[in-house]
């Protein structure tokens, strides 16, 4: 069976992002971001649909895959996760369809490129937008390249569905068409000046109005459909353009998310680092991508304008979250792909460069996951949440009689606990503005720096244990009833409480 036949080149890259992103995907707890992700969408399941926050500012469609996902195989990590997971697998089979534009090689080193890249790996196993994002940005690039080279309705189709995919992901993509729009221009401007060898001109239009009308009322439906509630709340519609008020002041303020310490005569450089430290596959990329600004093939100088453009505009932005990282790889790596494709010797250079970004997945991906010494663990979950949560998920899955349990909640901060402990509806959550008058829960959460205060108002014996919930939050303490959970504490004595 020869490769004509069989890809199986493209075939093992696949698997290879598969394995990546599968394996051991319950390692790492929920983050803060995913808790509610996963908490919008089991609100779905009580009112029945998406009620579209335009303060929220992340667009619908995601909740709606983890809801349909949850629905189908449970409230767990992995049916949280698997939407993105998807997506991000989408990614990697797109890139190897670039091969109609640049060869099979420059496709295949670009696929494998995102396959092993840290960031689309990390983020890749994060219930999150982002993974979205990645997927429509390229196919948005598929449909412009396309339409340019060949003309079909089938790249026609590619980019309506990527733009619409766009709006239902996220607000960026305001950003992202934009610099679409911008390369345009600055290509259009740049030929004049120096003018590619060959030209590549745009090809002719194979496709109908009546293709155009059809895909742009496809793509009014379903933006209408997933803002609208399913037409469930239609006041939904109103954030399409509500939520760019919100979106700007949140970019602007940064929110506590600025990242002021990467600045070097007052350019931040922030992604530049995240590139050195992980993306060395992107970083050769952009570099390339500057000197292919004056290259004969106006693609890839189209290409590289839209990279640029949309690292210029993260960067110009205060507001700064790692994962957005992978929303800016895409564009660089295809560059990779297409420059260490040109030369026999090159695609084993390549190779050795790509071994180096696997390393750096699998160390961060599956050793260093919630070290918060990694730029990219960012916000995340300590293991020692389960403190909490084994007690309170191995009791309820042995008698599920202890979903009904009464929990109380004093912290500001408390994703994804509201997530994890979903199905027990009986827990409180309270902020300082909002106390309990009195403490009388079966297990109660609260800073370990107010333990003290707390614990005088205990009126029954608990067991006390401590735990870390993130990074850049102080110490948690949880108390256990005595007369509820001495099974799984095997009769160790209560720690706090009214003595006898």
């Amino acid at each position: 069976m020869n490769e004509r036949k069989f890809p199986w080149i493209e075939v093992s890259i696949i698997l290879l992002a598969i394995v990546l992103r599968f394996a051991w995907l319950d390692i790492k707890p929920a983050h803060f971001d995913e808790g509610i992700n996963g908490w919008f969408a089991d609100q779905m399941s009580r009112t029945g649909f998406y009620h579209y926050d335009p303060t929220n500012y992340h667009g619908p469609l995601h909740f709606y895959a983890v809801f349909v996902s949850q629905t189908l195989f449970g409230r767990n990590l992995w049916a949280l996760r698997l939407p993105a997971i998807i997506a991000s697998l989408l990614a990697v089979g797109l890139a190897l369809r670039y091969h109609v534009f640049f060869g099979r090689t420059a496709a295949r080193l670009a696929a494998l490129g995102l396959a092993v890249s840290t960031g689309a790996v990390f983020y890749g196993r994060y219930s999150i937008h982002e993974s979205w994002q990645l997927f429509f940005g390229m196919l948005m690039m598929y449909g412009v390249l396309g339409l340019w080279q060949f003309g079909t309705r089938r790249y026609l189709f590619s980019l309506v569905t990527a733009f619409v995919g766009l709006i239902l992901t996220k607000e960026t993509y305001l950003l992202h068409a934009g610099s679409f729009v911008l390369a345009a221009l600055t290509l259009w401007l740049w030929q004049k000046v120096i003018p590619s060898r060959p030209a590549l001109p745009v090809a002719r239009q194979v496709w109908q109005r009546a293709d155009l009308v059809k895909a742009s009322a496809v793509g009014v439906f379903a933006i209408v459909f997933f803002y609208s509630g399913t037409f469930l709340d239609w006041a939904g519609l109103k954030g399409l353009y509500e939520t760019f008020a919100a979106w700007f002041k949140t970019g602007v303020e940064a929110a506590g998310h600025e990242k002021t310490s990467y600045e070097l005569f007052h350019i931040n450089y922030y992604w530049l680092y995240l590139l050195a430290r992980y993306e060395f596959a992107t970083l050769i990329g952009l570099v390339a991508g500057l000197l292919y600004i004056g290259a004969s093939d106006a693609r890839v100088r189209f290409i590289a304008i839209y990279g640029g453009g949309v690292l210029v505009a993260y960067t110009l932005i205060p507001y700064k979250t790692p994962w957005c990282i992978i929303s800016m790889l895409w564009p660089f790596l295809l560059i990779f792909g297409i420059v260490f494709s040109q030369r026999r010797w090159l695609p084993l250079a390549a190779a050795l460069i790509l071994a180096i970004s696997l390393a750096q997945s699998i160390r961060l991906s599956f050793f260093h996951y919630t070290d918060e010494k990694e730029p990219y663990v960012y916000v995340q979950t300590y293991p020692s949440i389960g403190e909490l949560t084994t007690p309170l998920l191995s009791m309820a899955e042995k008698d599920p009689r202890y979903h009904e349990v009464r929990g109380q909640v004093l912290l500001d901060s408390y994703y994804p606990v509201p997530w994890i402990l979903g199905d027990f509806n009986q827990v409180a959550y309270y902020s300082k503005e909002n106390q309990p008058s009195a403490i009388d829960g079966d297990f109660v959460v609260i800073e370990t720096s107010k333990a003290g205060d707390l614990e005088p108002r205990l009126k029954e014996n608990y067991y006390r244990r401590d735990f870390r919930l993130r990074d850049a939050q102080e110490q948690c303490t949880v108390y256990f009833r005595k007369a509820l959970f001495e099974d799984w504490f095997k009769g160790a004595p209560p720690i706090v409480g009214p003595q006898p």
